[in-house]
């Protein structure tokens, strides 16, 4: 994955290698047959789930169809939300520091072939939810929430006797 052009400008303006909060969509796509879209990672040669960084005053759900398009050469919609997360910081061989915040939304094809498309995956593939290859837990947990009509799942406050009014 490479680094968005706006965080380059951040970390040269004196964020040095500080923590940076950034704001990630994770995009679970399904088509008409139930399938969902996963594609090997050309960085951990693992399947995953689409996603990637906000651009600044880009909505969430925008990104995910911007990302899925960008990697996979599909089309999607966005039909839902299913969780939101803070996730725990990640140290960078550079030595950058970032911490994404997680939108996941369970999207709809609707079009295109799927295939790599812009070098950040080695194979895109469907994928019948009962014949999943390994996947990470982030992206597993993803795809089982997906799949359930639950409400959209986050973390809930730790103490909530002491919530701000």
């Amino acid at each position: 994955m490479s680094t968005p052009e706006f965080i380059r400008e951040i970390r040269a303006a004196g964020a040095g290698h500080l923590l940076l909060l950034l704001p990630g969509v994770t995009a679970v796509v399904f088509d008409d047959d139930g399938r969902v879209l996963l594609g090997r990672r050309a960085d951990t040669g693992r399947w995953s789930v689409v996603g990637g960084i906000a651009e600044p005053g880009e909505q969430p759900a925008a990104t995910a169809v911007r990302e899925v398009y960008e990697e996979t050469a599909v089309r999607c919609v966005p039909e839902r939300v299913v969780l939101v997360q803070m996730l725990e910081p990640v140290t960078y061989a550079n030595g950058d520091v970032c911490q994404y915040q997680d939108i996941t939304f369970r999207c709809r094809a609707t079009g295109g072939e799927a295939r790599p498309a812009d070098g950040e995956l080695l194979e895109v593939a469907w994928f019948h939810p009962d014949g999943l290859p390994p996947l990470e837990p982030f992206a597993l947990h993803r795809v089982r929430l997906c799949l359930t009509e639950e409400p959209t799942w986050f973390a809930a406050p730790e103490d909530t006797a002491e919530a701000p009014a």
